[in-house]
Order: C-alpha cells, then structure tokens, then sequence
C-alpha cells in the first residue's frame, strides 16, 4: 500500500474512531453533555501526526454537518453547529493538529509522561479554550445575558469536563506510548 492510500485509510480509521467513542451513552449536566468524543482527536493528533489527525478530525465534522448521527445521542446535521457545543466541536481538529504538531517535534525521544502532558495541553487547554468561546457566544447571542455572565456561566458550566477530559488525555497518552512502541505512525 502506497504512502498516501496509507494516510487515507487511518484519516478513515480515526474519524471512525472519533464516532465509535460516540457510541457511548453521553450524560446531559446541562447544554453541553459529557461524552467520550473528546478522547478523539487525543488519539488522533497523538498517533497519526499533526496533518493526518487534524484530517480526520476535519472528516469526523464534515460527516456530521452532512448530518449523520455521529455525534454522542445520535446528533448530527448543521444545527449541532448552533448550539452551547460549538466551540469544542470545532476544536477537534485543532486540538489533534496541536497535539500532533507537538508529538513530532519530540517523537524520537517521547516519554509518557510528555505524552500526557501534551494530550493535556492539547485535549484539555484547546478543546475546553475554544468550548467555553464558542459556549460563551451561543449564550451572549441567545440574548439571554449579558457578554460577561455568558462567559462565567461557560466557564463554571466547563469545569464538570476537566476530570473526565484529564482522564482521557491519561488514556490517549498511554495508547501513543503503546503504538510508539509497536507499530509507530509518526515517522515512518
């Protein structure tokens, strides 16, 4: 299988992955539920890289605007992209070109304990960044409050993600250190 085919079948398998993780039953603490789709472009930026894990990142959310069910619940369709999840929707690719970008530059001498640190960075600091932004504004432009309790209510409303999220950058860390070690992607 040449290169290229290659990158296109574990863009595939990612996106893929991304909507298994799905699959698992999510929990509504208000607008924005807990799910395990967070754990996503974890996996993806930590294993294939920055450019492939932000494609398929890409290719996960193009699926869901087309309106598959992707989405934990079974959600899918452009409206998803005008609601409370917005922002942390958006940044899944970010989040894996972030987390890949930093992977690669220390690939050779990758160490779980920077793994984790950089799924932290990553999975936590720029998903839950641009979720509270994008969380923020669907509430200010709701018109229900004002730009600065939109922002309290965002960030007090984030913080129920933080343990579960720090979980899932714990387990993406230790599936990269796995495939480092048996069938590494990231500079091959």
């Amino acid at each position: 299988m040449n290169a290229g085919l290659r990158d296109l079948v574990y863009i595939a398998l990612f996106a893929a992955v991304t909507a298994v993780l799905g699959l698992a039953p999510k929990i509504d603490v208000g607008p924005v539920p807990i799910s395990a789709q967070s754990m996503g472009p974890m996996l993806a930026g930590a294993i294939l890289g920055a450019r492939a894990g932000a494609s398929s990142q890409a290719v996960f959310l193009a699926l869901v605007a087309a309106g598959l069910p992707l989405l934990s619940g079974g959600r899918g369709g452009l409206g998803v992209f005008g609601t409370p999840s917005v922002g942390y929707l958006i940044a899944f690719p970010i989040a894996a070109f972030v987390i890949g970008a930093l992977v690669e530059r220390v690939w050779s001498r990758l160490t779980f304990p920077t793994a984790f640190a950089i799924t932290l960075l990553g999975g936590v600091g720029v998903i839950h960044l641009l979720g509270v932004i994008g969380w923020a504004l669907t509430l200010y432009l709701g018109g229900a409050t004002t730009f600065a309790a939109a922002v309290t209510a965002a960030v007090i409303g984030d913080l129920v993600f933080l343990p579960g999220d720090m979980a899932k950058a714990f387990l993406a860390a230790s599936a990269a250190m796995f495939v480092k070690r048996g069938y590494p992607l990231i500079g091959r």
